[in-house]
């Protein structure tokens, strides 16, 4: 399943609910004078200052990026008005763009989005008054109204962005031309790597324990029918740290990366049915169908993780360690053993080698490793097997691990052969920012844009202006 970084949702939902949707992108410096205090923009009526397509932009959604880009901590000096203003001429044209090619963003994939941001700024000030007094609203309402067209907006955005570079692909012949064409002295660095293989021992759950969480579940199941409230009952029970503030909802299609268990039931159930309870390797759940809209489905469950009893978590920890022991006694390979031995499906096939999430191949560069993978690995030798590690995942379950690095790279210069995985990241992603660029030039062409009284004499990197 999913599981939401918490740390980081309030800076996001802080950012973009002043800045009127800025994302992470760079702005280009250019040579406006920089806004040097805040504090001192001199008072002025505040008005439409462009339009793209069907939305506005005020003169104060300039000042609003610029106080909240402060209020985190971020520096202004090197932003001008008119570098802010091309930001938010950017994210309206996609919005815009997202609306005419029929990009669907629904009231209830909007309430689910405030709701989960709203109880994460709740639970950094302090209570809902604290944060409608840090956003400077007259009232939680207006708060919530303007929260809500950001969270669409910021959607539609982000929706039209990924349609422009999920559709890019690039060759083999494109990743080796990109390559080809780096000057020799500006090939980049790639920092000192490790391969990593791991052996998985699960504690074994005894019937009695597994019986005693579908018993759970279907009383849950019988209790909603009778007219609880599913979503209730997933906040104050689910075990999913991803869903369960949010009343256990998902939206989902095929294509989404859950587990096969929980897709095949979920695709199975008409809308508004309840599904029995099934067994995933996370634990057990029970599915809700709240909506079917096409491919999608809106969806709550309920996660429920049968207790491992110490006698059990005892048993793991025998069973991994006599594996460790036949490994060095030469009675069989590390691979060969998690082939056979782990209880880690994804791995297991793979002789236990982990894959980056991030590059998708099994190279871990050692800067940008998981902090606790790094501790774990980062005093072993080439070859070497760590003790048995205990292991608790994000929702609470335990089990025992071998770790052992299967090779070490030192940091090396871009080899084409040896990093061409890297290397086509980085064809890919010039290919994406050409594609972006090129998307936005011929939509800029052929949408109503209007750019009113100074910041007509802005040095915008896009033809805003179509001269």
């Amino acid at each position: 399943m999913r599981f939401i970084n918490k740390r980081m949702v309030l800076t996001i939902c802080l950012f973009t609910l002043a800045s009127g949707a800025i994302y992470a992108q760079e702005i280009i410096k250019d040579s406006v004078k920089a806004v040097k205090n805040i504090s001192n923009i001199r008072q002025k009526i505040d008005g439409v200052i462009a339009t793209v397509g069907d939305y506005n932009i005020l003169d104060s959604d300039i000042d609003k990026s610029f106080l909240e880009i402060s209020s985190q901590g971020g520096s202004v000096k090197d932003i001008s008005r008119c570098q802010m203003l091309g930001k938010l001429l950017e994210d309206k044209l996609y919005a815009h763009q997202a609306v005419q090619d029929s990009i669907v963003v629904t009231d209830a994939e909007v309430k689910s989005k405030m709701d989960e941001q709203l109880n994460y700024m709740v639970e950094q000030l302090g209570s809902m008054d604290k944060v409608v007094k840090y956003f400077k609203k007259a009232n939680e309402e207006d708060f919530k109204t303007d929260l809500a067209e950001i969270i669409k907006l910021n959607k539609l955005t982000s929706e039209m962005q990924k349609k422009i570079v999920d559709a890019v692909e690039i060759t083999p012949e494109e990743v080796r031309n990109f390559f080809k064409k780096i000057p020799a002295a500006e090939l980049p660095m790639f920092g000192a790597e490790l391969e990593v293989a791991q052996i998985i021992v699960a504690p074994k759950v005894s019937p009695e324990d597994k019986q005693k969480v579908i018993d759970k579940l279907k009383e849950f199941k019988k209790e909603v029918q009778e007219g609880s409230s599913f979503a209730t009952k997933a906040v104050l029970y689910s075990q999913d740290p991803g869903s369960s503030s949010n009343g256990g909802f998902y939206k989902m299609n095929k294509k989404t990366p859950f587990v096969k268990e929980f897709k095949d039931v979920a695709f199975s159930l008409g809308e508004g049915e309840i599904s029995e309870p099934f067994e995933t390797d996370f634990g057990f759940h029970i599915i809700y169908i709240e909506k079917i809209r096409g491919q999608d489905v809106d969806l709550r469950h309920i996660l429920l993780i049968p207790s491992v009893t110490e006698q059990s978590l005892k048993d793991a920890k025998e069973r991994i360690s006599l594996i460790k022991k036949k490994i060095e006694d030469k009675g069989v390979s590390f691979a060969d053993a998690a082939r056979t031995e782990s209880d880690e499906k994804e791995t297991r096939a793979n002789g236990g080698l982990l894959v980056n999430p991030k590059t998708q191949d099994t190279h871990f560069e050692l800067t940008k490793m998981d902090p606790s993978l790094y501790a774990q690995v980062s005093n072993l030798k080439e070859g070497e097997i760590s003790l048995p590690l205990i292991d608790t995942d994000q929702s609470g379950k335990k089990k025992y691990k071998l770790i052992m690095v299967t090779n070490k790279i030192e940091e090396h210069t871009a080899d084409y052969s040896k990093d061409y995985i890297k290397i086509k990241a980085l064809a890919l992603k010039e290919k994406q920012i050409n594609a972006i660029a090129k998307w936005s030039e011929e939509k800029i062409k052929e949408t109503y844009i209007k750019i009113n009284g100074q910041y007509r004499d802005c040095p915008f990197t896009n033809n805003w202006l179509k001269k």
